[in-house]
């Protein structure tokens, strides 16, 4: 049987690859968590940053599958998780009144994804794959109450 911490350290490798390299200056976000300081990365090309409360957050990420679940960052003293979704799906979340998605080159400060740094962690950390969670699996994990009025009846 292969050692978990080889598999985990392969895939912490691959999910810190994968976000570093979703900056201009990847190199630069090495150094940031070399140093033990989280990332300023920016949103847009590759993803969009969709912020929701912290426990509507975690909430939402305990119904959604395995598998269709992309990275999600917590930050439990801001009482803020972050969801990095598809850069053009902004719109489908624009009536979720419990989530606000960022603009394009909006940053945010991740830390690495094995690691937690200045009270963010990953709940679900990047893999290498680019996985990221679709706009309407977000909005139905996080219930009716999410919903514009019209839109649950």
């Amino acid at each position: 049987m292969a050692d978990p911490r080889t598999y985990f350290a392969a895939v912490y490798e691959a999910g810190d690859a994968w976000l570093a390299d979703c900056s201009a200056q990847p190199d630069l976000v090495r150094e940031a968590w070399r140093l033990g300081a989280l990332a300023p990365i920016p949103s847009g090309t590759a993803w969009l940053a969709a912020e929701t409360r912290l426990v509507a957050g975690v909430q939402a990420h305990a119904r959604i599958r395995s598998g269709r679940c992309g990275p999600v960052l917590a930050d439990p003293a801001a009482d803020r998780t972050w969801w990095l979704i598809p850069p053009g799906a902004a719109e489908d979340l624009a009536d979720v009144r419990t989530v606000h998605v960022h603009p394009h080159d909006w940053l945010l400060h991740c830390p690495p994804t094995g690691r937690q740094l200045c009270g963010r962690l990953w709940l679900s950390p990047p893999d290498g794959s680019g996985r990221l969670t679709h706009p309407l699996t977000l909005a139905a994990a996080l219930g009716p109450g999410a919903l514009p009025a019209e839109a649950a009846s």
